[in-house]
């Protein structure tokens, strides 16, 4: 199945007990409208290098919410590179991580940013 829709994402720099140059840390709160409603809390950690365009970040979230009629939580994994420009984007629900009437959930959401606004596509699957 596919859901989709628009989000508002808010960052949020995190203090860390030690500065590592290049790093930062996050938090990552999201509302998302459209086949999924609902809220999304999480962290991201980043890594910035000397040469422009080039970086990656990693990032867990929660969700909760109502995908397509069906209320639960789940947790997202981020993966991504951004390599001179060019970037990869990797995010997958953790594997038995949906709960209530999302128990079973599995897929990938894909983000895209158009005129200044992100939205999501998200493939899925859930049991019957």
């Amino acid at each position: 199945m596919l859901a989709k829709g628009e989000f508002i994402v808010r960052l949020k720099p995190l203090a860390d007990d030690r500065e590592i140059p290049l790093f930062g840390r996050m938090s990552i709160d999201k509302e998302f409208t459209g086949d999924l409603v609902g809220t999304s809390m999480g962290q991201m950690l980043s890594a910035g290098t000397a040469v422009p365009n080039s970086a990656g970040y990693v990032a867990i979230e929660k969700v909760d919410g109502t995908l397509n009629g069906r209320r639960g939580t789940f947790v997202l994994q981020h993966n991504a590179t951004m390599d001179k420009g060019v970037g990869t984007l990797n995010i997958i629900v953790v594997p038995d991580s949906g709960t209530a009437k999302l128990t079973g959930l599995k897929g990938n959401l894909n983000i895209i940013r158009k005129d200044g606004k992100h939205f999501y596509e998200f493939d899925y699957e859930l049991p019957e």
